[in-house]
């Protein structure tokens, strides 16, 4: 498949420029296709072709789910993609009924919601959302260009486009630096967005900023099964929780495989060695996994990711912007990814994004960051944020709110291993298809508090006490 050239100047006609070839920034291109005569799609990778993990994704390599809700919004966007990826191999089932999930330390119930989970690996996702992309006679990908700098009016009020570097020689004696003329850039660089730094220089302030050290890390491995452990499930996913702080997502996926990811909090681990990595999954809070293992084949080595801090820009708040440029995905909000939501995110900031197209005229920047914190990023940010800081070793502030929510919400996990009606309210918020306060409804909360009324007392364990602990081992990372 050849790439489509694109022109560094336009004459005539519209262009927006996505700056990051990611999830976010192909759901952006989508979008903006629409509105735009012309849309690029700036990355220092290739991109055109590509199968399989990339450098410009290391996450790549372990699980990146896709919730019920951006798998609803993807199909909006690209009708079809759900069965392109069943018939590439993809395993499906219901996000409830076909997966065990285990909620401080007991099984949750399992009713069929009628929420689709389709489990691919990230790298075949991404594959399929770009090519998909690519079919879009407006798109064009500019590859192996590394980002420079923002280019803007007299006084800075506007950004007119983008300054690049080629990462490959240059043909035809042309500059190795270039300009890429815009009428909208798009920032979709992730974590590594240098957005903040470009406003400071700009003279527009420093944007606020959100962060929380969670000292995150996990492993992933994939498998080929000798024994269907599964019974008919699709997924087995025992939840971390503040008395055992570590757990794991072990599914079906592409290819036949099972893929595992299995994570620990604040330092605790898990180990890249094999029979390290086996003695970590025993100490999970089912034996469900480790057993698994034990009647499987290894298809690569466990490699480790390491996620320090959560991270969110409040945009928002910030009073002055230039026009002529946004920011998606995690260059806005970085999310603990235990909780899967990132690409979510993405998929429904498109939908955002879309609706600050719709007049035709440029999107107004304050506009566009207020309605996406208040309907996109709010309602998950904080529901995770009352989770993480139920782990006492997380710094952070608990006023009443964060401990009500917490309160309710193991009441919550509770009942959700004894009533499948609350199963199911909890899955379809933790597959963001209702928002948070719909576990608040009178019917849910009566039925919460019957089964959960008091929540059983634990003793925290410490597993890393008697096992050695992932820094002290040899750690391969990505």
């Amino acid at each position: 498949m050849t790439v489509k050239q694109a022109a560094t100047t336009h004459e005539s006609g519209t262009r927006a420029v996505v700056l990051g070839g990611s999830i976010a920034g192909l759901f952006a291109a989508r979008v903006l296709s629409e509105a735009y005569d012309e849309v690029q799609i700036v990355d220092r990778d290739r991109l055109v072709g590509v199968a399989g993990t990339r450098r410009g994704r290391p996450q790549g390599k372990h699980i990146n789910a896709m919730h019920c809700r951006g798998r609803l919004v993807m199909e909006e966007l690209y009708p079809g993609i759900t069965d392109e990826l069943i018939a590439d191999g993809c395993p499906s089932g219901d996000m409830a009924g076909s997966v065990r999930w285990y909620f401080r330390g007991k099984r949750a119930k399992q009713p069929h919601v009628g929420l689709l989970a389709v489990p691919a690996t990230a790298p075949l996702m991404e594959q399929h959302i770009r090519e998909r992309t690519q079919q879009l006679p407006n798109v064009t990908f500019v590859e192996r260009r590394d980002v420079l700098g923002l280019v803007t009016a007299p006084g800075g009020g506007k950004v007119t486009g983008v300054r690049v570097h080629r990462l490959d020689d240059p043909q035809d004696g042309a500059s190795a630096e270039e300009v890429i003329d815009a009428d909208l850039v798009v920032d979709a660089t992730g974590r590594g967005s240098r957005t903040p730094v470009w406003l400071e220089e700009l003279g527009y302030g420093r944007v606020e900023e959100e962060r929380k050290k969670i000292g995150l890390g996990y492993v992933t491995q994939h498998y080929r099964m000798k024994k269907d452990p599964y019974h008919g499930d699709l997924a087995i996913i025992p939840v971390a929780w503040p008395a055992l702080p570590r757990g794991a997502i072990f599914t079906k996926t592409d290819g036949g495989r099972t893929e595992l990811t299995t994570y620990g909090i604040l330092g605790d681990h898990p180990p890249t060695d094999q029979a390290g990595l086996y003695g970590w999954l025993k100490t999970l809070p089912c034996p469900d996994i480790y057993e698994a293992v034990q009647n499987a084949e290894p298809l690569d080595e466990p490699v480790a990711f390491r996620f320090p801090t959560t991270v969110r820009q409040r945009y928002e708040r910030m009073s002055r912007f230039p026009e002529g440029l946004l920011v998606v995905g995690d260059a806005v909000a970085c999310f603990n990814p235990v909780y899967a939501q990132g690409m979510t995110v993405a998929a429904m900031t498109a939908l955002t994004l879309r609706e600050h197209l719709h007049s035709g005229a440029a999107p107004v920047p304050q506009d566009y960051f207020r309605d996406l914190a208040r309907d996109v990023i709010d309602p998950p940010w904080e529901m995770t944020n009352t989770v993480d800081l139920s782990f006492p070793g997380v710094q952070g502030e608990r006023p009443l709110k964060v401990r009500l929510g917490q309160a309710y919400l193991a009441r919550v996990q509770v009942a959700a291993t004894k009533d499948a009606k609350v199963a199911a309210a909890y899955m379809r918020c933790a597959g963001m298809v209702d928002r948070p306060d719909a576990l608040m409804k009178p019917k849910v909360v009566l039925r919460v508090l019957r089964k959960a009324w008091r929540v059983p007392a634990t003793t925290v364990t410490n597993p890393a006490a008697t096992a050695p602990r992932a820094a002290d081992r040899h750690v391969r990372a990505t």
